[in-house]
């Protein structure tokens, strides 16, 4: 079968990715075997190939969140039937899913219901999995009325305005000027243009000087430690990509604040099956929004499996709004 692939550790750059051809996976007991047909792309994706993952055997696969059909059942498989289609969040530790077939760890994998196409099943994985992961399994939303979502335009960012509007918040989100009226169509209350505004003063105007109840950052360490500042009393923060520099922890406690690490394939390799099994259960949950119309995939382009370098080049420019998806049946 063709992969796109690093062919050894020395391989740190995008444009070292090439199409190879590799046997097809041999699956195991609890496994089964997926005719790839669309795999979303996430920021982690250009990150790992840039940083290197010490498990990774070569040559090694890329993509981590993989929709296909089911072309092969393990013996101790139960839960699926030949020709399901089915949607998964991967373990970037092992091999991937950008090929023509991959082989997947059942407990990674939800059924697709219908009404929902494979490029829509794969815009909602990593990217909404972390934004339903944030609202639903995180902060307690009880008592909450107003939540700051940074990088509203993005993958997660896009989710989540959609998520919190229907569990009823006041969103606030941060957007460059170009991208102010794509946020609002999502149901965004109030946009703050972070390159012209500022973030902090902008939010106290707005809240008289109370804060937000919530915060859901995919910025960094830097963003995450001044968010602690623009929070209310009882206020939660949600760090996807790095925890804040705790400068004054007596502080936390006066303010009752509390702070939630988000770390979504950690549960691959945290040995605690329940965690583990709750990516499938939170992919059947959003799908099931999804089908409901009440969640939408935000598919902005999709590519040919053979141009995946070019799409993974784009999300590393930050040229994006929604989600990239390589489409297998375009081949």
């Amino acid at each position: 079968m063709k992969a796109f692939a690093l062919t050894d550790s020395s391989q740190r750059a995008i444009s070292d990715l090439a199409i190879i051809d590799i046997p097809k996976p041999k699956i195991s007991a609890d496994d089964v075997l997926v005719k790839v047909t669309a795999v979303g792309l996430n920021p982690v994706d250009f990150k790992v190939i840039e940083n290197g993952v010490d498990a990774w055997t070569f040559p090694h696969i890329i993509g981590m969140d993989v929709v296909g059909e089911i072309v092969e059942l393990g013996e101790h498989v139960t839960q699926f039937q030949i020709g399901d289609r089915v949607a998964g969040h991967g373990n970037l530790t092992k091999q991937g899913c950008l090929a023509e077939f991959a082989s997947v760890p059942a407990y990674q994998l939800a059924k697709i219901p219908g009404g929902i196409s494979h490029t829509d099943a794969a815009a909602l994985l990593c990217n909404g999995l972390t934004a339903y992961q944030a609202l639903f399994r995180k902060a307690t939303l009880a008592n909450k009325k107003t939540i700051l979502i940074h990088a509203g335009s993005g993958g997660v960012g896009s989710i989540a305005i959609q998520l919190a509007k229907m569990a009823g918040l006041t969103v606030y989100t941060t957007a460059s000027t170009a991208k102010v009226d794509f946020v609002k169509s999502l149901g965004a209350d109030i946009v703050i243009d972070y390159k012209t505004e500022n973030v902090s003063r902008r939010i106290a105007e707005l809240t008289d000087g109370l804060g937000v109840d919530m915060i859901i950052n995919t910025i960094g360490k830097d963003e995450s430690t001044e968010d602690l500042k623009r929070l209310a009393y009882n206020g939660s923060l949600i760090a996807v990509v790095s925890p804040p520099r705790i400068d004054n922890p007596s502080d936390l406690f006066s303010r009752a604040l509390s702070i939630d690490v988000l770390n979504l394939g950690g549960a691959h390799l945290s040995h605690n099956p329940q965690q583990a099994q709750d990516l499938a259960t939170m992919t059947e949950e959003l799908f099931a929004l999804a089908q409901e119309q009440k969640v939408k995939a935000l598919v902005s382009q999709t590519f040919p499996f053979k141009q995946t370098k070019e799409a993974l080049q784009l999300i590393k420019d930050r040229k994006v709004t929604g989600k990239l998806v390589i489409d297998m049946i375009l081949n």
